[in-house]
């Protein structure tokens, strides 16, 4: 384990996150919580989660990965109907924090994106291998 680290990417007003936190019990570990909204994410640590994404499945554009399509402000500003580059997905997510796809978890050296019902899985079965 080369990076080990707790950290949690959220929006506190969501309620999805909420579940997937106390589900995967984040309180019973030292997680460094970032609250989007409050605290809006920067470049680098953009970057970093990229990185990561990036290692993890080299197939999938990492930015892309990162950005969420069913933010509200993707239909209403027309994204939808553009083509993206990830120059273009790094900054969206840079400019509104909606366009980050949450709650994002980086255990150790390992990204896990999103609120698919696997992902929520994996982060469970990581935490318990930390035990």
């Amino acid at each position: 384990m080369k990076n080990p680290r707790l950290k949690v990417y959220y929006l506190s007003s969501c309620d999805t996150c909420a579940r997937i936190m106390k589900e995967v019990d984040v309180a019973a570990y030292p997680f460094e919580l970032q609250d989007i909204k409050s605290e809006k994410i920067t470049a680098a640590q953009l970057d970093e989660m990229a990185r990561l994404a990036a290692l993890q499945n080299p197939k999938i554009p990492p930015y892309e990965s990162l950005f969420s399509k069913i933010a509200m402000k993707y239909r209403s500003m027309g994204l939808n109907k553009m083509t993206l580059s990830e120059s273009d997905y790094r900054n969206y997510i840079l400019e509104e924090y909606t366009f980050l796809k949450r709650p994002v978890f980086i255990i150790d050296d390992t990204l896990y994106i999103g609120n698919a019902a696997k992902t929520t899985a994996a982060v469970a079965a990581a935490l318990q291998n930390r035990k």
